[in-house]
């Protein structure tokens, strides 16, 4: 069985993943040692909870990794602990990922958004600050805007409360030039987004399907049961 957890980075990810794979919604502590203890052979981590639960714990990954379970992330959460945890065997892929495995970028926040609920397929209500980047980037690629204007805009970006982040907001708040007509800037950089996230994990599902029993995970290295991680694994 192979397990990905994701839910706002690709909404459609049930139609997009294959028969293979099953979709669970993003992974709060625990659910990677649920899958692990369910049977699964590889699991991916996209998407997972962090303000009003427990995230992943690097403990669980490690675990499942030590029963030769397969885990790989990408484009979110799972870029952020495959960078962490990469040294233990877990595979990251995707731009984000290196990005975070090379200390180009480094804040958690870089990969989160605000969004609407499971029901209302994860709408977006705000900017991941990954996308903003490679958004700004294309446009400069294409000389669209300029490598300073672009540095502003990121710059706006950046400080702003992830919640807050969207277009107008950081168009609204970037040192552009008096005369700049923000509103038509926000509306080009709304149409010509770039979806990152999106494009890394899909990716990771290609890689999932693609993944063969012998896949499995290669330990070089002994896991060690904490009192703490014992309280949980007795728990879950």
């Amino acid at each position: 069985m192979k397990v990905v957890f994701v839910g706002p980075t690709v909404p459609d990810a049930a139609q997009m993943a294959g028969e293979a794979i099953v979709i669970r919604p993003p992974a709060r502590q625990g659910d990677i040692l649920r899958a692990a203890r369910d049977g699964a052979t590889a699991i991916g981590l996209v998407d997972g909870n962090f303000e009003h639960v427990a995230p992943v714990w690097h403990k669980e990954i490690l675990f499942a990794l030590s029963q030769g379970v397969a885990v790989l992330g990408a484009a979110s959460m799972g870029a952020l602990r495959a960078a962490e945890c990469a040294v233990f065997g877990m595979v990251g892929i995707g731009a984000i990922y290196h990005q975070y495995a090379a200390g180009e970028t480094a804040d958690d926040s870089d990969v989160a958004l605000l969004h609407a609920p499971e029901e209302l397929g994860y709408l977006p209500l705000s900017l991941p600050l990954v996308n903003v980047r490679v958004t700004l980037r294309r446009f400069v690629e294409r000389q669209t805007i300029t490598a300073e204007h672009a540095a502003a805009i990121e710059h706006a970006a950046a400080k702003l409360f992830y919640k807050e982040r969207t277009w107008s907001a950081i168009t609204a708040g970037a040192r552009l030039p008096p005369h700049a007509d923000r509103e038509a800037l926000a509306t080009a950089l709304r149409t010509g987004y770039v979806d990152q996230k999106r494009k890394d994990a899909l990716e990771l599902l290609d890689a999932l399907n693609l993944m063969s029993a012998a896949d499995e995970s290669r330990l070089r290295w002994t896991f060690n049961a904490t009192s703490l991680w014992t309280r949980l694994h007795d728990r879950i």
